[in-house]
């Protein structure tokens, strides 16, 4: 009887918990469309086919994407000045890359330091109500389907230290 009355207790408690983090209702995520495929940001880390994450320290990145003033500067541009997506602009299907943004780097996944100063790899520039900066870099970095050059993830696993 304690059992049922502690499962009683601790379903509506969880399912409040998902509601309130949207874990049941579907979301938009930040999604490029490119072609006929679409890379689009995961909603759960094991979901993704490609893991990034960021760096302060520009010696430890294996790709740099710069913050460009103007879209004409960009390689990469995103621009929403509309209240709710295109219907159909992002549709996710078979050849969705999903992308996740993981806290800590990984010495096979791309590390990326975010700057408004160059050199870069790539240059995006965002003016959107969607997208963050970290989520359109970390969608070109997924959209790019290259490697980080090996020189630089050379540099980034030896600049690790192993406890």
């Amino acid at each position: 009887m304690l059992r049922f009355r502690v499962l009683a207790s601790v379903v509506p408690v969880l399912i409040a918990a998902a509601f309130a983090r949207g874990g049941l209702l579907p979301g938009s995520r930040p999604c490029i469309a490119i072609g006929d495929t679409s890379v689009q940001i995961a909603d759960l880390p094991w979901q993704a086919q490609l893991h990034v994450s960021f760096t302060d320290d520009p010696a430890a990145a294996t790709v740099r994407v710069q913050i460009a003033d103007s879209a004409e500067a960009a390689d990469f541009a995103v621009v929403d000045d509309v209240d709710s997506p295109e219907a159909g602009a992002c549709e996710a299907n078979a050849a969705t890359q999903l992308v996740a943004i993981s806290a800590m780097p990984s010495a096979a996944a791309p590390v990326i330091y975010l700057s408004p100063d160059g050199p870069a790899d790539y240059r995006i520039f965002v003016r959107s109500k969607s997208f963050t900066a970290r989520d359109a870099a970390a969608l070109v970095v997924g959209a790019s389907g290259t490697p980080p050059p090996a020189s630089r993830l050379a540099l980034n696993i030896s600049g690790l230290t192993l406890h």
